[in-house]
Order: C-alpha cells, then structure tokens, then sequence
C-alpha cells in the first residue's frame, strides 16, 4: 500500500467486512445491537476507576481522557508508558473486563484470522470535540503476535492508518458507530492515529466519541 493521505471509500453495509490490508479488518457497525450494554458497563468501570487526562513523559497533557478494565491497565506519566496491575489513583485493581467485551472482541480477532485471541487490557479512550491522538506504534505489550482490536462509539473519527515509520504519510478511514477494527500480523506495529473530533451530536453517546481498545499485554 502506498501512504497518499487518500480517504479510503468505506460506506459500507451494516454488517460488512471490509479488508484493507493484509493483516487490517474493518467490520462495520458489528457493536450496533451491543451499543447500549457496552455503554451501561463503561460507566460502571468510569464509577470504580474515573477517565483522567494523562500525562506524556514529556510532559504533554493528553486531550484524550482514559481509564483501563481487565487484568492490566495503560499508563504514562513522567516516568514513562507502562502497563499496571492497579490503578495509581486509587492502588487498587483495575475494574474487571466485562464478559461481553472480551467475547466480542475475540470474536472479531477470529473472523479477522487471528484464533484464540484472549485480551487481558481493554484501553478507554473519551474523545471531546477537539481531542485527537498522534501518529504512534502500539509497542508496550511484549508479544506483538496478538492482534489489537479496536470498538468505535458515538461521533465519528478519521483513523490516521500510517506505514512503519512515523513520516511515512498516513492513509484516513472513517471509524462510525458501532464499527470493530482489527489489526495484527504484518500491519501490528503500523503507526496510526485519530484527528481531532469534529463538533457533533450522536443520538445515542451525546457530544463524543468512546474508543475501547482491546490488547494482550502480558
């Protein structure tokens, strides 16, 4: 694939899957009839352990808010990106991974040609209008055989899909609803974003987008 900054032409059906690279999967809308349990359970998890705006090791407070659910949790601060058994806020463990996300996502890793794919860290990701994430790798886990696994909610986002190098220029995809992203293999280590959420109003999520994203970390 060459990197044109082009916007890949996904309005595909409900339902659809649509592979657009080697080791890349777009399912799309496949959480719609689970949207409203999966957003019961976030404010569960957001109850136990609040989304917070963390902070880079170089010092950038992220405009993206998050928090964690599963046997392991994301973090970074100054003393740099790491996963954590417990929450630092509270020293206690992360909320448990609901019995719905992990079936789901695996069940999507599966179809996506990745068998068995068990996550132990769900990331939650709460974008504002205006928040967006830099191109970078998913690189803090310690086998890159497992695929990541990624569920969009509300408004939607521009998926930045890059190469294997940070300057390489990024293709876009828009992420809607309901849409389940998968990649792994060859695309693993692929570096990729979201640009800033534009202003909008989803009938279900309100004022912005949540991304829960699905690794094996341990």
């Amino acid at each position: 694939m060459s990197f044109s900054g082009q916007l890949f032409d996904n309005a595909a059906p409900e339902g659809s899957a649509e592979r657009f690279s080697e080791g890349a999967v777009l399912f799309h809308g496949r959480l719609n009839e689970y949207a409203e349990a999966i957003i019961e359970a976030i404010r569960d998890i957001d109850r136990e352990a609040p989304f917070r705006h963390l902070v880079t090791p170089g010092g950038h407070r992220m405009s993206v808010s998050m928090t964690s659910c599963g046997d392991l949790g994301w973090m970074t601060d100054r003393k740099g990106y790491r996963y954590t058994e417990t929450d630092p806020d509270s020293d206690r463990p992360w909320p448990p991974m609901p019995e719905l996300f992990s079936e789901l996502a695996g069940e999507a890793a599966e179809e996506a040609g990745f068998p068995g794919y068990r996550p132990d860290a769900c990331l939650i990701n709460r974008y504002r209008p205006g928040a967006k994430l830099s191109l970078h790798q998913d690189k803090d886990e310690q086998d890159y055989s497992h695929p990541v696994v990624s569920f969009s909610l509300g408004l939607p986002a521009t998926f930045l899909w890059g190469g294997f190098r940070r300057k390489d220029k990024p293709d876009r995809l828009l992420l809607e609803h309901g849409d389940v992203l998968v990649w792994g293999g060859p695309d693993r280590l692929r570096y990729h974003g979201i640009l800033p959420l534009p202003e909008g109003e989803h009938p279900l999520m309100g004022a912005q987008r949540i991304n829960l994203t699905f690794r094996k970390a341990g």
